[in-house]
């Protein structure tokens, strides 16, 4: 049986595994965010404005990787992740992107349950370019 074209790959949790000192996350967030104190701010991946770093849920760690564990949510630095891989691992009734991301690039690290508040906003300033 073949999957379709843009169908996330079948492939239990198990079997996905990173080597060396990789990290793979999933849960990172590129849409519309709300902050605390109720501003919206709109999806900015691929602009000026989204350059700023991102929460990332670790997903699987190499056997050679000590600084972060599974389930651990991390900041890491702005582009250093893969585009990714939509997969369905039976965990959720949904599918998940797993991306590889550059260990060195691990910004903050935070124990907890849920996704850390992200009211992080880029300082980079964008300029419209005028007709002549």
């Amino acid at each position: 049986m073949t999957k379709a074209q843009f169908a996330p790959h079948q492939i239990p949790r198990e079997k996905i595994q990173a080597l060396q000192d990789h990290v793979l996350v999933s849960d990172m967030e590129f849409d519309t965010r709300i902050t605390q104190s109720g501003l919206i701010l709109p999806n900015d991946n691929g602009t000026s404005l989204g350059i700023r770093p991102r929460w990332g849920r670790v997903y699987a760690v190499g056997p050679k990787q000590t600084s972060v564990n599974v389930g651990q949510w991390i900041m890491i630095a702005h582009g250093r992740w893969t585009r990714g891989i939509d997969i369905e691992d039976g965990e959720l009734d949904h599918k998940r992107t797993i991306r590889k991301i550059d260990p060195n690039d691990i910004l903050l690290i935070a124990d907890q349950e849920q996704r850390p508040q992200d009211d992080t906003m880029s300082t980079a300033v964008h300029i419209a370019k005028q007709g002549q």
